[in-house]
């Protein structure tokens, strides 16, 4: 994750956007879960990734690439990088709180474990119908037990492993928030 930062400690767009597509395979051990979940992951990390490529000097530093749709006052078009860049920092948000959970509570099951995450991240910003329909789909979560060997495939390091993420990851969220309040765009 060192690489996530420019020597001016600046987010670089590429290496923080790889970071994220490495959780997609995690994702898909939910099964069908959090496919929704992992759909707007994949989705947000191809619009931002569109823009990056098209100039990759230009928006080689992750807050740049939705700097021309705040400047257009364009940012909050639901097509919009900036908003798939606060979708994609909440989202993450979600999965820090999945792994967290995890490694505070090994006593409760992935729906709670899920359950517990959506409630502390995404769920203030879903209607009603998105956050019923949330919480009716963490009743299909796997197994914690099954999904743990899955994603650990025997690796005995799991926990240090998931702790080690969140740990470094969730400054990259902070300051994608902190940024996003900056600029008035935190509260779509």
């Amino acid at each position: 994750m060192k690489q996530v930062r420019s020597q001016q400690g600046e987010i670089l767009t590429k290496p923080f956007l790889d970071l994220c597509k490495m959780i997609l395979p995690v994702l898909d051990k939910f099964g069908t879960s959090l496919s929704p979940v992992k759909s707007d992951v994949g989705g947000n990390i191809n619009r931002l990734s569109i823009v990056y490529e098209s100039n990759p000097t230009k928006f080689n530093f992750l807050h740049s690439v939705v700097q021309p749709e705040i400047e257009a006052k364009t940012a909050k078009s639901s097509s919009s990088c900036t908003n798939a860049l606060l979708w994609l920092t909440r989202a993450m948000d979600f999965l820090i709180a999945v792994f967290q959970n995890m490694l505070d509570h090994p006593e409760w099951g992935m729906s709670q474990v899920c359950s517990s995450a959506y409630s502390k991240t995404l769920k203030k910003w879903h209607n009603w119908l998105a956050s019923s329909s949330f919480m009716v789909v963490m009743k299909l979560a796997p197994d914690r037990k099954k999904f743990v060997e899955v994603i650990g495939r025997g690796n005995e390091d799991l926990n240090i492993q998931m702790k080690e993420f969140c740990t470094r990851f969730s400054p990259f969220l902070r300051e994608n928030h902190k940024f996003l309040v900056r600029v008035g765009m935190d509260n779509l």
